[in-house]
């Protein structure tokens, strides 16, 4: 599905990482774009995203958000999110995370907006 407001990227992208599809979460990200797994630390490419976003979703999480501001310049967008997830660790003891996010989005060529930086920690 083609994200036709930035706000939405980020809607599907809680929504895929719920279901568990690693693959729908990649499809909404650049090909060279960057993500911070954890504070301090950034990969980049579909292919290290991928591998830090399984990560995320062998905990089966149940990933909620609110959207609290969204900036958009031409093709350019910066969305703020409030997130919280819930899951289940390998071991089975609980795990809760939770953040305020930082997201930059581009247009892309097809109308759409795909994520350029994603950092889950990106404000506090």
């Amino acid at each position: 599905m083609t994200a036709e407001r930035p706000e939405q990227v980020i809607e599907l992208f809680a929504a895929s990482l719920n279901r568990g599809d690693v693959d729908a979460a990649i499809a909404l990200y650049e090909p060279e774009a960057a993500f911070a797994p954890q504070p301090g630390e950034e990969v980049t490419g579909h292919e290290a995203i991928r591998g830090a976003l399984q990560q995320f979703a062998a905990l089966k999480p149940r990933l909620r958000g609110e959207i609290t501001n969204v900036l958009t310049a031409g093709d350019v967008a910066l969305v703020h999110n409030r997130w919280q997830l819930e899951g289940t660790q390998p071991d089975g003891s609980p795990v809760e995370m939770r953040g305020h996010s930082a997201d930059v989005l581009r247009r892309a060529s097809d109308g759409g907006w795909r994520i350029l930086i994603d950092d889950p920690w990106g404000r506090g």
